[in-house]
């Protein structure tokens, strides 16, 4: 049975930047992805967005690992030459009584660290975006979008310069703790074929998967395996000019940031996410869904034209709170949460879990070290 310094579970963003952070650092890294690709799940399936960190309660993980996190993806996108863009965002408030909302927002986000929010009257933001209907808007000029893709290849890319290697088709069926190694039975969804490998440190990035995994592993207690919830959002394109240079949000909604318009690198415009609680993982889009978004876009962008909507595709949100329930932080459940040394879980890594990622790796292979 081969063993390595340490084995992270999942080859999305999270995981490949713990990968080569852990790579930086000279230990021997494998990295257990069971779909055949980097990014198949929450990591591909977002808005592609720079969050400046502007939403989360002062003192949470989202507010403190988003600033930071943002600041290193910039960084990060001009050194390698990843596709990005710092396009600047506008929430609008659309009725009198949300502009309360804004000034909180901007409270918010002063008390974690983002002091360049700018509050715009509607003539004000009209100047910036002619095709704008709103009451008030605040302008984040730190906000951008990025190729998440081209950001997971440099991740994989450096990690594996430095040593690290990936497995693709490699489910974790089990795992248990003995002298100190976590020994994984793995299998290759491929062949079929089982077998074990043995790491003395275990980081699980396993996303959607997280929890089910946590629980898969003797020797971690049940308390410490939390909960999860799965809210899907889909998305809706619409072709031809865009209307928009920047992005537009809505004022928040319980369970997400509203059904907001982004822009790909082309300047492309799609809509969403929406919010719909479901089971079990289903990426299917709903076309019906279409006819709420026509209503919340149109708050903000009345010359929607109708029938111009057309499903692409959907996400899905691992939550740790569910519907009716106050949004949860990020966990990052390493050994002084848990007990068990060498082992860190990463759960509920949802928006803004792309922005985060460099810090988040950093925070989760400081526990590691500081075990």
């Amino acid at each position: 049975m081969d063993t390595v310094d340490c084995i992270v579970a999942g080859a999305g963003v999270i995981g490949l930047a713990v990968a080569r952070e852990l790579a930086r650092r000279g230990m021997e890294t494998i990295v257990v992805e069971a779909a055949d690709a980097i990014g198949t799940e929450t990591s591909s399936r977002n808005s592609e967005v720079i969050h400046a960190g502007i939403y989360y309660p002062q003192g949470s993980k989202k507010a403190e690992l988003c600033v930071k996190g943002r600041d290193r993806l910039y960084a990060y996108a001009a050194e390698r030459g990843i596709p990005h863009k710092r396009c600047g965002k506008l929430i609008v408030a659309t009725l009198p009584e949300q502009e309360a909302t804004l000034r909180g927002i901007i409270a918010k986000a002063e008390a974690c660290g983002v002091g360049d929010l700018v509050m715009l009257s509607a003539e004000q933001a009209r100047d910036m975006e002619p095709a704008l209907n709103c009451h008030a808007a605040v302008l984040s000029p730190s906000t951008g979008i990025v190729d998440s893709h081209a950001l997971m290849l440099s991740l994989l890319g450096e990690a594996e310069e430095g040593g690290a290697y990936l497995s693709f088709n490699t489910e974790i069926v089990s795992g248990r703790i003995e002298d100190r190694l976590f020994i994984l039975q793995t299998r290759d969804n491929s062949t079929g074929s089982d077998y074990e490998i043995a790491a003395r440190h275990f980081v699980n990035a396993a996303g959607l998967g997280a929890n089910a995994l946590a629980a898969k592993l003797q020797g971690l207690d049940p308390r410490f395996v939390l909960d999860l919830h799965y809210a899907r959002g889909s998305y809706f394109s619409v072709t031809g000019r865009p209307a928009f240079s920047r992005l537009i949000y809505p004022v928040p909604e319980p369970g997400g940031l509203g059904v907001h318009l982004t822009l790909d690198l082309a300047g492309g415009m799609r809509f969403g996410p929406d919010v719909e609680w479901i089971a079990e993982k289903d990426y299917s889009v709903n076309p019906r869904r279409a006819d709420h978004f026509y209503g919340e876009i149109r708050k903000y962008w009345p010359a929607l034209a109708d029938g111009s909507l057309s499903p692409t595709y959907s996400g899905i949100r691992p939550k740790l709170a569910g519907p009716g329930e106050p949004a949860a932080d990020f966990v990052i459940q390493g050994p002084e949460g848990h007990g068990v040394k060498n082992l860190v879980n990463l759960f509920g890594i949802e928006s803004p879990g792309l922005t985060s990622s460099l810090a988040i790796a950093e925070e989760a292979v400081r526990l590691l070290a500081h075990d």
